[in-house]
């Protein structure tokens, strides 16, 4: 790191310290995380005395959220099956993905302490690592200092740098530019990735390409057995799944469905807000009843009869695309950008999605492909949900398409394993 910011990094770190004792508990993000790091250099100390086994290496896989997390999954999967002598350590900054975390069966997961020199060494003398995996982009300058100083190896799977981030600005060249030229292998999403990070600092020669673990990831899940309540869900009836939405999202895909119901009386909807709050979810009720449809909660009994099905839940959205004939996803109208379109095309679903999916290479393929479109307003929008609702043959082909393109990514996962392999290896 410049020595320059050095200091100011440091005071950040203590600024967060103080923060996380201060301010009670509470169930928010924010009073979630800070209260998660209390204690935590100590509960890292006790399992590394308790369980890690000397005998056996440790791999420590970082990611920062469950988006991140997913792309690990597949890795961490291989890992678990071919070696059962590896002890695996998970860790992650933000409190959504706590559930996701505990469902890995690692060895070992908690949060990321804040980065701090004193925090990383303490860490890394608990879990004694013997490779350090960065999902992503989420690179932690200390701790990856720390980790370099202590003969960590360090890695970064599915590794992605977008042209418009941060990273690649003065300050952020100067906060990571010593993190970037100590890690010892990158395996970059595509070329263009690739080179960012080499301008980054990353030697040429520690960079590969091995492409996107999630396409392995929603392959995998799209191809196991329905879950009871999938199965329970399965109808004949024309079915439109809207995932992650947000009221910018509904704002056109109501008036739309509205317009399809009349074109299509049976077609049903299955929708799964993004931020699942009693206000938003009373939105959607208040929307559906007094336009004469019948809406149920997903776990409702009658939930399989109902023209709204509403997902009041989290962790289930992934399943719940083996459902859809024609597939929504939300985040396009606004700026928070959309979510992972990914998921509902491996089950060979066409995807429908709003404007502002530029920073999206994923939507960028499912349109090259015939697999997604773009839909702007209300009209055009109905227009796309009338013709695949409405015509087996073109949903089919655009399905096909769909579940083509996914299928194209695929081999990411042997790949970052290879890579992960290799880092254990040093």
């Amino acid at each position: 790191m410049n020595s320059l910011l050095r200091i100011p990094y440091s005071l950040a770190g203590a600024g967060a310290h103080a923060l996380a004792r201060a301010v009670p508990s509470g169930d928010s993000k924010f009073r979630r995380g800070l209260s998660a790091r209390r204690g935590i250099v100590e509960r890292y100390a006790r399992w590394g005395t308790r369980s890690r086994d000397p005998s056996r290496r440790l791999v420590w896989f970082h990611a920062p959220s469950v988006g991140e997390g997913l792309q690990a999954l597949p890795v961490i999967e291989l890992v678990r099956s071919r070696r059962p002598d590896v002890q695996i350590a998970y860790t992650f900054y933000s409190p959504s993905a706590e559930r996701f975390a505990g469902s890995l069966g690692a060895d070992f997961f908690d949060y990321l302490p804040f980065d701090t020199s004193a925090d990383a060494e303490a860490i890394i003398s608990a879990l004694r690592p013997s490779a350090l995996v960065f999902s992503k982009l989420d690179i932690w300058p200390l701790l990856t200092e720390r980790a370099a100083a202590a003969r960590v190896p360090v890695g970064v799977i599915s590794a992605t740098l977008p042209e418009s981030s941060a990273r690649r600005g003065v300050l952020g060249r100067a906060l990571l530019g010593d993190a970037y030229r100590s890690i010892e292998r990158v395996g970059a999403i595509d070329e263009k990735d690739g080179e960012r990070l080499r301008e980054q600092g990353v030697r040429s020669d520690r960079i590969s390409v091995t492409g996107d673990t999630r396409f392995d990831q929603v392959w995998s899940r799209a191809r196991r057995q329905a879950s009871p309540l999938v199965q329970s869900l399965r109808s004949a009836r024309p079915t439109l799944v809207a995932g992650s939405t947000w009221p910018t999202d509904e704002a056109n895909l109501f008036p739309a469905w509205t317009r399809i119901r009349d074109k299509i009386p049976d077609a049903r909807i299955v929708i799964a807000p993004h931020e699942a709050t009693d206000s938003h979810l009373r939105s959607i009720e208040g929307w559906a009843r007094p336009n004469g449809l019948r809406l149920a909660r997903v776990d409702a009994d009658d939930a399989s009869d109902a023209d709204v099905i509403l997902v009041d839940r989290y962790g289930i959205l992934g399943d719940l695309y083996a459902l859809a004939d024609v597939a929504y996803i939300g985040g396009g109208f606004q700026s928070a950008g959309l979510h992972s379109v990914l998921e509902p095309a491996a089950f060979g679903a066409p995807v429908l999605f709003g404007p502002r999916n530029e920073k999206s290479r994923d939507a960028a393929k499912l349109i090259e492909a015939g697999g997604g479109a773009v839909v702007t307003a209300v009209a055009d929008l109905s227009l796309r949900l009338a013709e695949w609702l409405g015509s087996v043959p073109a949903r089919d082909a655009a399905g096909t398409s769909a579940r083509a393109m996914v299928q194209s990514g695929l081999g990411a996962a042997e790949r970052s394993f290879a890579l992960v392999s290799a880092l254990l290896a040093r």
